[in-house]
């Protein structure tokens, strides 16, 4: 006899009436979590048109963005990418990276994190708000 222990599939509305674990407005505009693991964290990023990360880095973690919806720009290291739907970038541990919003709506991109996942691991190299 096998048993399944794995919970039912929840429904739409099931889905949006859990949301997200937490969620930061930020200056760029706002990024909500969805799972947070031992070794991974899962987050979805919404950006504003015309605004963009500060330039960081990871000691800890690697990333992984998807973008689902929007236009913009990636920054990784020297170099710098367009990307809209449908786009994975993976950002290596202490790779310098930023991404911008380009077009006129949200940039959404789900955002993965493997390794040590703290908020307390960003590295700022620039802010156009001035944070460190």
């Amino acid at each position: 006899m096998t048993t399944d222990n794995r919970s039912p599939r929840l429904n739409r509305k099931e889905q949006r009436q859990m949301g997200p674990l937490r969620s930061e407005t930020r200056p760029w505009g706002i990024w909500e979590e969805y799972l947070d693991e031992q070794t991974y964290r899962v987050k979805r990023l919404m950006v504003d048109p015309g605004k963009r990360l500060s330039l960081q880095k990871h000691k800890q973690r690697s990333e992984c963005w998807v973008v689902v919806q929007g236009q913009g720009v990636v920054m990784l290291n020297e170099e710098q990418r367009e990307v809209s739907g449908g786009a994975t970038i993976f950002i290596p541990r202490e790779a310098v990276h930023r991404l911008e919003n380009k077009g006129p709506a949200p940039l959404i991109v789900i955002e993965t994190q493997f390794g040590v996942c703290l908020e307390e691991d960003v590295i700022r190299l620039a802010d156009d708000w001035g944070r460190t």
